[in-house]
This record gives C-alpha cells, structure tokens and sequence, in this order.
C-alpha cells in the first residue's frame, strides 16, 4: 500500500478555520432580514457554488503537477493578463477585508465600554487602538502571530460552545418563522465571502502530495462543517433577535452592529451577551491576524522583499493604514466592505477566473489532469452565468439599483 500522505481531519479543520471567521458576525443580520427558511435556501446555493468552484480549481491545479498559487494559474491560462487580474483583485480582496475588520473592532470597542461605563466613545478610537496593538503583533512575524492564533481559536472556540449552550433556552422558535423571500438575495455576496476556502487549495494539494481524491473529501467534509456550524448559529441569533424593534435585524443594520451586539441588546447584561461578545471579538481578531499576515507577506512577494524573522514594517503600515484610514473616516462599512469582498472580488477569483481556467485549458489547451469536474460544459456555464449575476447585483446594490428598504 502507499503512504498516505496528509490528514483528511487536519485538511476538514484547515479549511473550516479559513472560512470561520468575522464573517460569520454578520450573516444571522444579512440574512434575518429575509428569515431563516428563505436564507437557508440561499445558505444551500453559496455553499454549493463555492465547493464547485474549489473542485475545480482542484482540477485546475492538477494541470501543473506541483504546488502553485492561484495567480501563478491565472498567469498560465490567461497570460499577462490573467496574472494582473488575479493579483489586482487578490490585493483588493484584502484590503476589503481588514477594512471591514477595522471597522467591526472600532464598532465592538464602542458597545463595550458603553455597556461597561454608560458613555459611547467615537468608533474610531476602538479601530486605532485595534490597529496598533494588533498590528504590533503581524510585525513580530510568522511565528508571534501563530502562537496568539492557536490562543485564539481555542478561546473563539470555548466562546462559541458556550453561546450555544447557553443561549439554547432562549431561542423563541417563532422568531425562526418570519419570511421575506424578497430579502434573500442581498446576502449572497456576503456568502460568497464566509465560505471562501480557496486560497488553501494549493497548500492542501502540497499538504497531501497531490492525492487528488483526499483532497475533494477535504473540501466537502470541510465545507459540509462550514455550513453545519453556519446554520447553527444562523438559528441561535434569528431564534434570539427579532427583526423590528430595539436592537433587532433592521436596526442592527442600520447601526452597521454584527450579531453578538444584537444578542446583548435584546438580552441585556448576561452570559450569553458575554459569550456573544467574546466570539466576536475573537472572530475578528483571529481573521484580522491572518489577512494581515497574509497580505503583508503578498506584498513582499510582489515587491521582492526579502523576508526576516519580523516583518518588514513599511509593508506593515501599507498593509494597515489605509484600512484604518477608511475606517476612521467612514465608520460604519463592516457589512458593505464584506459585501464587496464577497460580489465583486471573491466572486471574479474564485467564480468567474476558475471557469474561465477550466474552460480554456479543456477545450482549447487540452490540458488533462487525474480529476476533472463532472457536468462539462453545462455546469461551467452554469456557474458563469450565477457568478455573473451575483457580480451584477453586487454592483447595482453599490450604486443605489437595488436596497434593503
């Protein structure tokens, strides 16, 4: 028998902790304003359509025979431009990100020392502090920043247990039956974000030495997780939050405040809020540290820097500051900065180019590798076609087209 190489449970938790993040704090807002039936439709549709898009960047990636990147692919099927369109949007998507995480710490920071001492302090001062603390950290390199992740994900973890635990016997199950089927299409670009895994496929396909069918029932039985815990909490805060009302959906929404903050409104001092917060604040800083970390180190890629033990602190301050500028001066972007994430960057990188990938290297480079994704040319056209649409949409909610009234 050969050597297995790579653990299927170490791949499943990889890409479970790649799409858990701050993310999740927004979902139960985005989505309850169509209620948790219509949403879990749209739930099936994201997770389906990001896992198929995985399977074929699998494909994609078995082309090549070794480990590359997602730009390195681009780069080969679409030339010239294929490499400064996915790095384009890779540097956007980023940024994107740590804004809406600068932006959520500075709204997080302001909840908390309202609820602590009766006075609301300006959001940006939370994002400041955030910034520099936090910031300290990625500048201390690779290894600092790993051993405050694990810390981190072990308390998000106990954080997130204890929520649920607690927070079962206050579930109203006829909150969870509220419809707006109108509503439920706002969330998908949203979705398209919390389930991104992709950028881990390259190093799970080095991570099990190509063994193209390990590496598919990684992804499904990671991203099969991915919507299990979702959905568990899409039930705790929709059972919990009402949509009108007193830090309900629509005025959360309004507020530009995540879930946990919803939870502490409705229920006031108690553990739950304690718990609720606590998973928010490590949510966000767990996602914070690895998108900084991660566009730091594209940055020194890019602009051939040559690594040390510490990062190079130029490329920190332009990895950090223009998040924590944008922030400061438009405060309330956590939910449009994730949303154009999701429509207009995750959906072109991990949507649109891998079709575009697979459909020119099988039809017109005759490219073949040990996996092909099933369905042919109708499933790529499908996928076309749902990207196109969810970048098109994304793009009229950005111009005023369409709004959650």
């Amino acid at each position: 028998m050969s050597e297995k190489h790579g653990s299927i449970f170490g791949g499943t938790l990889l890409i479970a902790g790649s799409c858990i993040g701050a993310g999740m704090l927004a979902l139960p807002i985005l989505t309850g304003l169509a209620g948790f039936f219509p949403s879990l439709i749209v739930f099936l549709a994201a997770w389906a359509f990001m896992t198929l898009t995985g399977l074929i960047l699998v494909e994609v990636n078995g082309w090549f025979g070794k480990q590359v990147n997602l730009i390195s692919m681009a780069g080969q099927t679409f030339g010239t431009f294929g490499r400064v369109l996915a790095w384009t949007l890779y540097l956007f998507l980023f940024y994107a990100l740590l804004v809406a995480y600068v932006s959520g710490s500075g709204n997080l920071f302001s909840s908390y020392v309202q609820s602590a001492f009766s006075f609301t302090p300006p959001d940006f001062l939370g994002s400041l502090f955030f910034v520099i603390l936090f910031g300290y950290v990625v500048y201390m390199g690779t290894r600092t920043v790993d051993l405050w992740n694990r810390l981190l994900m072990f308390a998000k973890i106990a954080a997130f247990l204890g929520l649920v635990f607690l927070g079962v016997k206050h579930i109203e199950p006829k909150l969870l039956l509220y419809t707006n089927s109108s509503y439920a299409i706002f969330s998908l670009p949203l979705l398209i974000t919390s389930f991104g895994f992709h950028n881990m496929i390259p190093s799970l396909m080095g991570y099990m030495k190509g063994d193209v069918k390990r590496v598919r029932l990684t992804i499904l039985s990671g991203s099969l997780l991915v919507l299990f815990i979702y959905l568990i909490w899409e039930i705790l805060v929709l059972g919990i939050v009402p949509i009108e009302g007193k830090s309900g959906i629509l005025e959360s929404l309004k507020l530009d405040q995540e879930a946990s903050q919803a939870i502490s409104g409705i229920l006031g001092s108690s553990w739950v809020s304690s718990f609720a917060q606590a998973l928010a604040f490590f949510a966000i800083l767990t996602s914070f540290l690895a998108q900084a970390l991660s566009l730091v180190h594209f940055l020194a890629d890019g602009l051939k820097v040559t690594p040390t033990s510490r990062e190079n602190p130029w490329l920190c301050v332009i990895a950090l500051l223009p998040p924590l500028v944008l922030s400061m001066i438009y405060p309330q972007l956590f939910f449009k900065a994730l949303s154009f994430a999701g429509g207009i960057c995750a959906v072109i990188l991990f949507g649109l180019l891998p079709v575009g990938m697979a459909w020119k290297g099988r039809y017109m480079q005759n490219m073949t590798s040990a996996y092909q994704v099933f369905g042919g040319k109708a499933l790529l056209g499908a996928i076309f076609l749902f990207s196109l649409f969810i970048f098109v949409f994304q793009l009229g909610t950005m111009f005023g087209h369409f709004q959650v009234k």
